[in-house]
């Protein structure tokens, strides 16, 4: 059941619980100014305390008094006054035109500014566009709005607390809000031991690359010169992994805008340059549009004797055939891999709109055999049920707030071998029956927790049950090994549909297509792999009924 928060300071108790949290872990990696504030926060004033993180949580970083009313604030002018004397905030900013916009409402602007009828009907978008010419510069809040009575304050602390709030996190995503949910009940997170050596950042570089990866990433998302934003990305140290894929990852997004500006030079020199999964694919392909295709296949030549993974070996066999077709080679000879069984169906179209795995599933189940929508969801649960305490080991660097949903280090190259003893232990379970008790018992002491591979709306013990009566536990064994090849490609792909027959104690995966669909990369990776494994599959093909 989701609680009624009844703290109203819960927002305050949160926000020191971080800093509470930074200054135990990093305090010998922290600034100056950082360890000052973790120091003198706490000896303000309650209401203090409370209207600053008010702000802090808030969008942008000038607000008025009179949107800042909280009853367990009380008067936000006295509450102000210690956050002014100590430099936190700033009383009564210099305001541009554009900030006073963000401030004022319709009717106030029109009030100040005497705007004529024409202009006060306006969107205020045009307003501003129809005033800009007229008022530059920038002003006190009281200056432009003289004798409204009331008051505003700038956040001067903002970028101190965003830089405090992601070394805690360590990511882009999480922010305040995380608390409230977790306080809510909304999400519920595994409790992992934290020892010293746990720490996100090992030193004072770690977080200063951290930041300035960020920093990068706005200025990218915002739409800076590309290449400046490049010149700006820190080197990242080699034996970092964590802030090395933080790196590819955005020097991968930067190429990928560069290729769709047609830049082909400088995409392929930051494909070359990164080790993000698909980057070396992208090189082939950007060194083919830019009419290269002697050096195209040449990469393309070179990657195919160590692919970095099925995902990459199969964009290469595409490409491949079209290149040496331009450069007048003889045509390579196609792969062949294990087909799926093929079901063809032609139904009459529902009376009302419905999805076509929905309609499969609803035709071919029976009492006796009875058809799921499952798509990604069962085998990730079942090896996320298996492997739970394998995947939620602390080792360092996986885990250093209590708010993860699963290792930071998830989709690094070395995930599965820094915890290759761990899985190790958890798939031997496979060989005997310990498997079962293991899932059923994870699967009731853990619901609702977050995993990075846990479907909880998606299943229930029956289904579990269900699954492991009738999917052997070698076939669950091969699905598992393929997902730790590979986790960021292989927890997707997986057919719609799984059909049981418990009397029998087997089971069929179904991927179904409607009219004019075709199958996915990852979903033809997974029936290959699933057919070559002797996993059985099938691939159901609907067409409407005249």
């Amino acid at each position: 059941m989701i609680k009624v928060l009844e703290n109203p300071l819960y927002y305050l108790d949160n926000f020191q619980q971080v800093l509470t949290w930074i200054g135990d872990r990093y305090d010998d990696l922290l600034t100056a100014e950082e360890r000052d504030f973790i120091t003198s926060f706490p000896t303000l004033p309650q209401a203090s305390r409370a209207l600053f993180v008010r702000m802090v949580m808030r969008k942008g970083t000038v607000f008025r008094a009179s949107k800042l009313v909280y009853a367990e604030i009380g008067s936000t002018h006295e509450a102000a006054r210690p956050l002014a004397a100590l430099g936190l905030i700033e009383e009564d900013p210099l305001v541009d035109l554009d900030q006073l916009f963000d401030l004022l409402q319709k009717p106030e602007i029109g009030k100040i500014f005497q705007l004529a009828p024409h202009v006060k009907h306006l969107r205020k978008a045009e307003q501003l566009e129809a005033l800009r010419e007229h008022f530059d510069g920038q002003h006190r809040f009281s200056g432009w709005y003289q004798g409204s009575g009331d008051h505003a304050y700038r956040n001067l602390a903002q970028e101190l607390c965003d830089r405090l709030r992601l070394i805690f996190f360590g990511n882009y995503h999480q922010d305040w809000t995380e608390f409230v949910l977790s306080d809510l009940g909304i999400y519920q997170y595994e409790k992992v031991e934290f020892s010293p050596a746990a720490r996100g950042f090992r030193n004072r570089r770690d977080i200063d690359d951290f930041l300035a990866l960020h920093r990068c990433h706005e200025r990218f998302i915002e739409g800076d010169d590309p290449a400046a934003v490049i010149a700006a990305l820190p080197p990242c140290p080699d034996d970092n992994e964590w802030l090395r894929s933080r790196r590819d990852k955005l020097t991968f997004q930067i190429a990928q805008h560069l290729e769709k500006l047609a830049d082909w030079k400088a995409a392929h020199a930051l494909y070359a340059s990164c080790n993000y999964p698909g980057a070396r694919a992208r090189a082939v392909r950007v060194l083919e549009k830019d009419e290269q295709p002697r050096a195209a296949f040449e990469l393309l030549q070179t990657a195919l004797e160590q692919p970095e993974s099925p995902a990459e070996q199969q964009q290469l066999l595409r490409m491949a055939p079209r290149l040496a077709r331009k450069l007048g080679h003889a045509k390579p000879p196609p792969a062949t891999a294990a087909q799926a069984l093929r079901i063809d169906l032609s139904l009459p179209p529902p009376a009302e709109p419905n999805y076509v795995e929905f309609v499969v599933r609803d035709h071919l189940t029976r009492d006796d055999a009875p058809v799921y929508y499952v798509e990604n969801s069962l085998i990730n649960s079942l090896f996320g049920l298996l492997c739970w305490d394998a995947v939620f080991c602390p080792i360092p660097g996986a885990f250093f707030h209590p708010y993860h949903r699963g290792p930071a280090d998830l989709h690094s190259a070395d995930f599965q071998r820094r915890r290759a003893q761990q899985f190790a232990a958890a798939l031997a379970q496979l060989d005997g029956e310990q498997y079962r008790a293991t899932i059923l018992a994870n699967y009731a002491a853990k619901a609702g927790i977050q995993s990075p591979f846990l479907y909880w709306d998606a299943i229930d013990e029956e289904l579990l049950v269900l699954a492991l009566d009738c999917i052997p536990a070698l076939h669950l064994r091969r699905a598992f090994e393929r997902i730790l090849e590979d986790i960021k490609a292989n927890r997707s792909g997986f057919p719609d549909l799984i059909q049981f027959w418990p009397a029998e104690r087997r089971y069929n995966m179904i991927e179904v297509k409607g009219p004019g669909d075709r199958l996915q990369d990852n979903q033809l990776r997974w029936i290959a792999y699933c057919a070559a494994h002797e996993m059985p599959v099938s691939v159901c093909y609907l067409q409407w009924a005249a």
